[in-house]
């Protein structure tokens, strides 16, 4: 079977795989990786195995074979062997002025029936002044504990 990425492993390379699986130290994760490289390296020196064996000998998914084979060839040993969590930027929920309005809110007496502030109150109230279209409860904690503020 044809396979889009080849593995071919240095001499230099196959040594470093060889002593990371030998030495015991490190994140399991990283172990395993290595041996899916040995294993599927495609040199003169290498055992040249298929997807399905590496599978079974290693007891691992083909898509994680064929992840850290696609990661070896586009990205290199390294980027292969750590596998990095794509950083996704996330948008702020509340700006300045949303915050501002919450923290007002927290000040001020909570509404009539209630003891006190929650953060279901406080979420429905940012919806209800119009301040944002929905907001979690969750949203609310994590602003509040950031600025180290509580309901309460």
């Amino acid at each position: 079977m044809y396979k889009k990425y080849r593995v071919t492993l240095t001499d230099t390379e196959r040594a470093y795989l060889e002593t990371l699986t030998s030495s015991g130290k490190g994140a399991a994760q990283t172990h395993l990786h290595a041996r899916i490289l040995l294993k599927a390296d495609q040199s003169t020196a290498g055992p040249n195995w298929t997807d399905q064996a590496i599978s079974t000998a290693l007891d691992v998914s083909i898509p994680t074979i064929e992840r850290v084979r696609r990661a070896l060839v586009t990205q290199g040993l390294e980027a292969a062997l750590h596998r990095q969590r794509p950083a996704v930027p996330r948008a702020r929920k509340l700006d300045g002025t949303q915050e501002a309005h919450l923290v007002a809110l927290v000040c001020s007496p909570p509404p009539l029936g209630a003891t006190r502030w929650t953060l279901t109150l406080l979420a429905d109230q940012l919806v209800e002044l119009k301040l944002v279209d929905s907001i979690a409860p969750e949203t609310i904690r994590q602003t509040l504990k950031k600025m180290n503020l509580n309901p309460g």
